[in-house]
């Protein structure tokens, strides 16, 4: 399960973080509401998990633009607040569950399994561009039945390339998604995976090949040449 994570205490979104990926899930933390939207809109998330008084956009604002663009995410609102006209309202613009703060993680825990059961949580097992398909069980990269283990930082950058090839990723983004927004990784590293990937691509034969436009970003381009 993938996660995002918008909460401006950056103390607790780290919390939040660690009690998901203990869960084995993986999970994105984003401190205001303006990259908290783009992450959302952008990415592949099975659920948003976000406070409600966020500098930029608020959580309000947030899920509201989110069911105007016609995305139906689970939404679970965190607040200090407490009073009962915040959470009508939150759930009014289209939030799906709300938790005030503080809370106990075995409840949160809880109440995403649910959300993300009734939303029909779809397990999706694979990726597929071109000749390549990615298994997300395994990180085996896998072309014309021929296949190759992914390192984990390797999966992180193939997966996100992957679900949105035609789409332009810019460094900052795959540091920020692979990395962490706290990382003190660099754009020598992304160039430095970048490569390890054009290399496993080339074992494997694959007609898809990783493109990088100048100072703009990354994206795969597939030739049945």
């Amino acid at each position: 399960m993938n996660i995002l994570i918008i909460e401006d205490e950056k103390n607790l979104a780290q919390a939040l973080c660690r009690i998901m990926e203990e869960e084995k899930w993986q999970a994105t933390a984003v401190y205001n509401g303006q990259d908290g939207l783009q992450h959302a809109t952008q990415y592949p998330y099975d659920i948003i998990v976000m406070d409600i008084m966020l500098p930029g956009l608020n959580g309000f604002d947030i899920v509201k633009e989110l069911r105007n663009q016609k995305m139906d995410i689970p939404v679970l609102m965190l607040s200090a607040l407490d009073e009962i006209p915040d959470k009508v309202k939150g759930l009014n613009v289209g939030a799906d569950d709300y938790m005030t703060k503080p809370f106990s993680p075995a409840e949160l825990l809880a109440r995403i399994r649910v959300l993300t059961r009734r939303k029909g949580e779809v397990i999706i097992e694979k990726i597929e561009f071109g000749d390549l398909v990615l298994s997300l069980s395994t990180c085996e990269l896998e072309c014309n039945g021929k296949s190759i283990h992914l390192a984990y930082k390797e999966f992180e950058i193939m997966k996100l390339l992957m679900y949105h090839p035609k789409i332009l990723t810019s460094k900052e983004e795959l540091i920020n998604s692979v990395w962490g927004n706290d990382s003190e990784a660099i754009d020598n590293n992304v160039e430095a995976y970048i490569s390890f990937l054009r290399k496993k691509l080339l074992f494997l034969k694959s007609k898809v090949t990783i493109k990088v436009i100048r100072k703009v970003g990354y994206h795969l381009e597939y030739s049945d040449a």
